[in-house]
C-alpha cells in the first residue's frame, strides 16, 4: 500500500499546530534507537527533559538524523550533557539493554504508537488535548 507522505505531513502539521508545536517539512524517517539510549542516559543525568526537547526539535522541525552520532553529540551539548561521557554511552551501547526492556514492556502492553497514555485499563494514543488527558485520569 502506497503512503501519501505529503498528505500525512499536512495532517501531522495540523495536529501539531493545535498544540502549538512547530513541525518542519521533513521527508525522511530515521532510526531513533541511539537517541533512545542517549535519552535514558540523559534522564539518569537529570537532563532528560532538555535532551528530549532538543531531540524532538532536531527530528520533527529540523529533519535531522537521530542515528547520526555527530547529531546526537550536538544535542548532548545543547542539553548541557558531558559530550565525552555521552560518546562513551553511544560507543559502548551502555543503555542498549534498558531500551530493549522498554521495547519488550511496550510489546507486552500492546503499545504500538508514541505517545500512548495508559491509566488503569484505559489508554489514549497520539497527541492529546489537556481535556482528553483529564478525562482519562478522572473517568470512573
Amino acid at each position: 500500500m502506497a503512503v501519501d507522505v505529503d498528505k500525512m505531513m499536512i495532517s501531522l502539521k495540523d495536529a501539531a499546530a493545535r498544540f502549538g508545536v512547530e513541525i518542519g517539512d521533513r521527508k525522511k524517517t530515521y532510526n531513533s534507537r541511539l537517541a533512545q539510549e542517549v535519552g535514558l542516559w540523559a534522564e539518569q543525568e537529570g537532563k532528560g527533559h532538555a535532551f528530549h526537547m532538543q531531540a524532538f526539535k532536531a527530528y520533527f522541525k529540523d529533519g535531522k538524523n537521530l542515528a547520526d552520532k555527530s547529531v546526537l553529540q550536538d544535542l548532548m551539548d545543547a542539553a548541557g550533557l558531558d559530550r565525552l561521557k555521552g560518546e562513551s554511552v553511544i560507543d559502548n551501547r551502555t543503555f542498549s539493554n534498558a531500551v530493549d526492556a522498554d521495547w519488550e514492556l511496550s510489546r507486552q502492553s500492546n503499545i504500538t504508537a508514541v505517545p500512548t497514555f495508559v491509566f488503569g485499563f484505559s489508554r489514549l494514543v497520539g497527541a492529546q488535548s489537556y481535556a482528553a488527558l483529564e478525562r482519562l485520569v478522572t473517568a470512573p
